[in-house]
């Protein structure tokens, strides 16, 4: 029998401002592993050919570095870019570096700037990589920006997908993944406002929470460990869109609200800035109408 030829999907992955805490929830992923990810057809067929992540590869120093300046050239318009972090960019982005050429340190957004050039898309993994994150926050003495924004400031037109969560959960990665090996990229129809897959990102927090019956009801946790609605303890459940109280966290064991903490919104545009303090009530204006149509 004739073997059926695997298409090769290569794939750059490059952490810039980052806690690396991205690359660590995606490691655990369990349905499919890890493995399955990068060793097996994760669609039929589709082999997925990770070029470049510095977490998982075994190489080092300046091999591996041309590795990473070499797929431009060598898979134009033919691989997908992973970016993970926020982008260091005041002064030249010397705040983060990666490597050195001609002697010198070659920061981080330079190398951001040339591989989405020829990347047939991007995919920001976490909050900092989507809208700036933690990284970000006031008042961000290294400049970090996000994919979206630096992209737009640069004027470089790219397909980008947002993955965000501090971390994110890794099967909103790999399903990302796995749909673009199957469909093609996201439709603008596919994605939200802010470039997010709706099939993760398409419903609030609030709307599938396990404790809506006591906010419906007016019944508020006044203290942690207490039952009731805990928008009296900052929950920004009411404002986040996530599918974390379906999906839960580690295997479907638990997840923010269910561990007794209010969510503090980490999928959202602004975080952190813009969701402080946590543990403080959201204003009522911020509160939308859950269940009824909103105005056009």
């Amino acid at each position: 029998m004739a073997k059926v030829k695997v298409q090769e999907v290569p794939v750059v992955w490059i952490q810039t401002g980052s806690c690396t805490g991205c690359s660590v929830s995606v490691l655990n992923s369990v349905s499919p592993s890890i493995k399955n990810v990068l060793i097996d057809e994760v669609v039929p067929g589709t082999h997925i050919s990770l070029r470049f992540q510095a977490t998982v590869m075994a190489g080092q120093g300046e091999a591996v570095l041309k590795v990473l300046e070499g797929t431009p050239k060598k898979d134009r318009d033919g691989y997908l870019l992973v970016v993970e972090g926020a982008i260091p960019t005041k002064d030249g982005g010397i705040y983060g570096t990666l490597g050195e050429r001609d002697g010198k340190p070659l920061p981080m957004v330079v190398w951001v700037e040339e591989l989405v050039k020829n990347a047939v898309a991007i995919v920001a993994l976490g909050t900092c990589a989507a809208f700036g994150g933690i990284a970000a926050g006031s008042p961000n003495p290294g400049g970090y920006s996000g994919v979206d924004s630096l992209l737009k400031e640069r004027r470089i037109n790219k397909p980008l997908i947002n993955v965000p969560g501090c971390p994110p959960h890794p099967d909103w990665f790999v399903g990302t993944i796995a749909a673009i090996l199957l469909q093609g990229l996201p439709k603008p129809e596919d994605l939200d406002e802010f470039k997010r897959p709706k099939a993760f990102y398409g419903k609030l927090i609030h709307e599938n929470c396990p404790r809506r019956a006591y906010f419906d009801e007016g019944k508020f946790a006044r203290k942690f460990g207490e039952p009731g609605c805990l928008n009296e303890l900052g929950c920004k459940g009411p404002v986040t869109y996530a599918d974390c109280p379906l999906r839960l966290w580690n295997h479907g064991t638990n997840w923010c609200i269910g561990a007794g903490s209010p969510c503090i919104g980490c999928c959202e545009p602004g975080f952190p800035d813009l969701m402080a303090p946590f543990y403080q009530k959201l204003t009522d204006a911020a509160l939308p109408a859950i269940g009824v149509e909103q105005k056009k």
